[in-house]
């Protein structure tokens, strides 16, 4: 008994558990008359009571069991007493039973009832003539149940009987004394219920029933995606005559998943209803070193709770499993799966390119152009080249997106030298996020290419190029096209007007083409994982990348000085000729800022600007005397001209206090220093070396161009 008390103590629902559809009980009782004058005489009659009773408990609630039960009773009256009055009740009752599991074996229960017997004497008449008569009768009682088996019952079943005759047949008068009144019976029955075991080996339920089942191709590549986004779906149907509860979808693939995948959860389905539910899956690592395609069966399972019984169902499904660089083209931001920045051999390449061309860096250039620069003529060195892949040409699985496509992941590329349009995209794209260069792809019809952001304001797109329609401007910030697949066959600013040329054919057709920003294409397609090995690169000429930079390095700068020089020729304005200067200075070219500066001030002897950028020049260049020499004569303009509180003003007073601190007159350093930050306390909070005896210099060669030039007042 402690044992089951502890069952039912885990939760059990023993009465949905183990409830039935239908049961017979077989019945004896005999009686213990209360209240008769006649019966009650002891001993004087003898009551056996034998009866069938049938039970149909309710299914959505079996603790309730409407029941119905005929019966005989032969009453046998002792010499004593008249043997006459020996009679047969034939009965028919209806009624209700509660039944409550305390466990599987032990049930207890109570009864109500009622209805009519049909009271037979065959030896009332003096005559011989047998009487009758109908009684009415009502029942209640409890009753304590021993569940040998689930199919076989014992019961202990003590009642209250109370009948009462519609008329009195004797000729004495007595008979309703006999027969009217209550009785207390005992009675033992045998009952057989029909129905399985559910604990029983044969009992599987099976109260689910798979209508369809499918798991669309799935790629390696994908990986992450399909955490989130279905695999396939799954119909189900509740084939009882009852609802099911608790509801669990998932799905496990052996050998690819390290725990199944919780696809879907439902609190009940009714009975006879179906439901449809996506399938979800959380593939580990192993995806990743399938090779070509391999067929797979899943298993889709089903946990619910039927009839109180925990059931799990489970239907294989198949399905092929393509490697990790197959995909279709349904969706373009699917390409950000293949770009995979954290690839330490990509990020060891970049950092070599980098490393051979930082001495060739133009300062006042774009740091990302330069970088996009130095990948696009390290990746021409180690011999990349475009090549159209024979098997699965970019342009026909473009336009079906059913056919599967390859993208070869950016290590692969890099190995082996070649690829197609995404082959090269990825690769390039992966190699500047490797230096945290924000990137996106190009698709137009039959093509995929490169882009990246400059982070240069829209505003100052002279600065990259003369010509504004050689950017894109997204969000306010500059990008800049690359026809990457003519790597190895012209130079990057041919494949930047390349790339332009591809974009703007399709002006008039925006939904023929699209930009793709990698890192919200990451966002739902996460990088592909890697088994990261020493790819064996040969890096290339150091010289040979050098030279190829820097020349292009030069020819840009070229065209956008050009295109200034141009600008204040035509313009004959002092403001032109300062901003030429500034342009000049910017990029390093000292004399042609120089002549622009002289220029300007040769325009306008009073506007100052040029005069204290000229200063600025003189102090580039390391001439630092000849620094001092203009600023000065700079700081006594403004003082002559009572402008002393102005921003300008505290940048002559910047760069005469950095001038004598480049001369070691530390004393003049600190005085001037002292007075710019009167002036501008942040500038003085930011070059709080200078009011020192020496240490270390503050803001890098960018920032001190911010600072050192004035633009306009």
């Amino acid at each position: 008994m402690c044992f089951l008390h502890s069952q039912s103590n885990e939760g059990i629902n023993f009465n949905e558990k183990y409830k039935y559809p239908f049961g017979l009980s077989v019945l004896y009782q005999t009686y213990f008359p209360i209240a008769r004058d006649t019966y009650s005489s002891g001993g004087e009659y003898a009551f056996n009571d034998f009866s069938l009773t049938a039970k149909l408990p309710l299914p959505k609630l079996p603790v309730i069991q409407p029941m119905l039960q005929i019966g005989t009773i032969l009453v046998s009256a002792s010499e004593e007493v008249d043997e006459k009055r020996n009679h047969t009740q034939i009965y028919a009752n209806a009624g209700a039973f509660y039944a409550h599991k305390l466990s599987k074996m032990i049930e207890l229960g109570a009864d109500l009832g009622a209805g009519v017997s049909y009271g037979y004497f065959p030896d009332l008449d003096p005559d011989g003539d047998p009487r009758s008569t109908w009684i009415f009768n009502a029942q209640a009682g409890v009753s304590l149940s021993l569940n040998l088996s689930y199919n076989f019952v014992l019961d202990l079943n003590p009642r209250f009987k109370y009948t009462r005759t519609f008329k009195d047949i004797s000729y004495s008068g007595d008979l309703d004394t006999l027969l009217n009144g209550f009785s207390f019976t005992i009675g033992v029955a045998a009952s057989y219920r029909f129905g399985e075991d559910p604990d029983s080996p044969e009992a599987e339920i099976r109260s689910i029933r798979f209508d369809n089942v499918e798991i669309n191709p799935l790629f390696a590549s994908m990986q992450s995606f399909y955490v989130n986004h279905p695999i396939g779906s799954v119909s189900l149907s509740n084939i009882e005559d009852y609802d099911i509860e608790n509801l669990t979808v998932t799905f496990m693939q052996s050998g690819y998943m390290d725990n199944p995948t919780v696809s879907a959860e439902l609190p009940y389905l009714e009975q006879g209803d179906s439901a449809e539910f996506d399938l979800f899956a959380t593939f580990n690592d192993q995806v990743f070193l399938t090779e070509g395609v391999k067929p797979l069966t899943g298993e889709v399972s089903v946990r619910y709770t039927s009839r109180g019984r925990e059931i799990v169902q489970t239907v294989p499904v198949s399905y092929d499993l393509h490697d990790k660089e197959a995909i279709t083209w349904d969706d373009d931001n699917k390409v950000g799966a293949f770009i995979t920045p954290k690839d330490s051999a990509l990020r060891n390449y970049t950092s070599f390119l980098r490393q051979t061309t930082r001495d060739l860096v133009n300062p006042g250039l774009s740091e990302t152009l330069q970088i996009a620069m130095q990948v696009f003529y390290g990746l021409t060195e180690i011999g990349i080249l475009y090549q159209r892949d024979p098997t699965s040409p970019f342009d026909a699985a473009q336009e079906n997106a059913e056919i599967v496509d390859s993208v070869s992941l950016p290590r692969n590329t890099l190995k082996r030298a070649t690829g197609d349009c995404d082959d090269l995209t990825v690769l390039f794209c992966s190699l500047l996020e490797t230096a945290g260069i924000e990137t996106a792809f190009i698709t137009t019809p039959a093509h995929i290419y490169a882009a990246f952001n400059t982070k240069v304001p829209s505003r100052d797109f002279k600065q990259l190029h003369p010509a504004k329609e050689m950017t894109l401007n997204i969000d306010g910030d500059l990008w800049v096209p690359v026809e990457i697949t003519m790597i190895g066959q012209t130079g990057f600013l041919k494949a930047w007007r390349t790339g332009i040329e591809e974009f703007s054919r399709y002006e008039n057709q925006e939904d023929s083409r699209g930009i793709f920003k990698t890192r919200d294409a990451q966002l739902v397609y996460r990088p592909v994982g890697l088994r990261e090995t020493d790819l064996g690169l040969q890096y290339g000429d150091r010289t040979k990348i050098g030279h190829d930079f820097k020349d292009e390095i030069d020819n840009l700068v070229e065209m956008i000085l050009e295109d200034f020089t141009r600008e204040a020729a035509e313009s004959g304005n002092k403001g032109s000729y300062n901003k030429l200067g500034l342009i000049g200075a910017q990029f390093g070219k000292y004399d042609l800022a120089e002549s622009a500066f002289n220029t300007a001030l040769s325009l306008d002897r009073n506007y100052l600007p040029p005069k204290i950028n000229l200063g600025n020049v003189f102090y580039m260049r390391e001439e630092y005397q000849n620094a001092l020499r203009i600023l000065h004569s700079a700081e006594e303009d403004y003082i002559k001209k009572g402008r002393t509180s102005s921003d300008s003003y505290a940048k002559v007073l910047l760069n005469i206090s950095r001038s004598y601190y480049e001369l070691e007159n530390y004393d003049k350093a600190a005085l001037y220093s002292q007075k710019m930050a009167e002036v501008a306390p942040e500038l003085g909070d930011r070059y709080a070396y200078l009011g020192g005896s020496g240490g270390t210099r503050a803001a890098d060669i960018g920032a001190a161009l911010d600072i050192l030039f004035v633009e306009e007042e």
